[in-house]
């Protein structure tokens, strides 16, 4: 299985405060059937995100670690203005590995109803925005009808390993399972942080998944899709999104992203 959604870098975030943290972090992650994954430290006000530092906690985890592990280098990207104009002007520092995907985290309170404009500006420019963890965020859990038109303008969705599981409650396992339900759901990954609250399993997740949906399904989520993002691939045929079409006054802004795609 390949985790894009992985807080592993040591003494940047919220995640592992030291080496040693890290180093059984990835240990948990390859017990558990993980062979790839993308280091993401926040991108945001709060913690300074320096691409060679992280470049440099990365090499030094690769050459320490025993476990067999690719690892790879993105970040877990704040929809803020300054943010969006940066990556607007310097995609690779954000992406997966330096590719077109972007992973992309709300705020939990308030997302501007522009941010469809600004997903459409970064397609232009060459990035897929993947939204982080909608299933956790108070505003789509009261408003989960505002994915319809993230989903329509070409956006992909990755929920969280532990959402499923029901260790971020009820209401976001109820609404992780919904969004797969509609196929509103491109990447399941764990959000590591630690060993403890918040670990790198998703081998009990893809089990949930295969259990309720089919083993291909499983795949898609855990191995295929995460693969293409990891390499910068073009993901491979996926089911169509249900209950998104169009109302007329969203066809507008639907041919526009669909251009925007074709230019990306």
């Amino acid at each position: 299985m390949i985790d894009i959604h992985h807080h592993l870098l040591f003494g940047l975030d919220d995640g592992p405060a030291d080496i040693e943290t890290a180093l059984a972090m990835i240990d948990m992650a390859v017990s558990d059937g993980i062979t790839h994954i993308v280091c993401t430290p926040h991108a945001n006000a709060r913690w300074a995100f320096n691409p060679e530092i992280n470049r440099q906690k990365l090499d030094e985890l690769q050459a320490q670690t025993k476990a067999g592990v690719t690892l790879g280098l993105g970040c877990d990207f704040h929809l803020s203005y300054d943010n969006i104009e940066d990556a607007l002007k310097n995609r690779d520092k954000y992406t997966i590995n330096g590719k077109q995907y972007l992973l992309v985290e709300f705020a939990d309170l308030m997302i501007p109803i522009s941010i469809s404009d600004s997903f459409y500006e970064m397609m232009v420019a060459g990035m897929q925005p993947i939204i982080t963890h909608p299933e956790r965020n108070f505003t789509i859990q009261k408003h989960p009808e505002r994915m319809k038109d993230w989903l329509r303008g070409g956006c992909l969705v990755q929920v969280t390993a532990g959402s499923l599981t029901g260790r971020f409650g009820k209401t976001a396992q109820a609404m992780a399972t919904q969004f797969l339900e509609k196929d509103w759901v491109h990447f399941v990954a764990t959000d590591a942080h630690n060993v403890q609250s918040r670990p790198p399993k998703l081998r009990e997740t893809y089990e949930i998944i295969a259990r309720r949906f089919g083993s291909q399904t499983a795949d898609r989520l855990c191995i295929e899709n995460p693969r293409a993002a990891f390499y910068g691939e073009d993901l491979p045929p996926q089911p169509e999104p249900q209950g998104i079409e169009a109302e007329d006054e969203a066809r507008p802004r639907q041919r526009r992203s669909l251009l925007g795609r074709l230019f990306s």
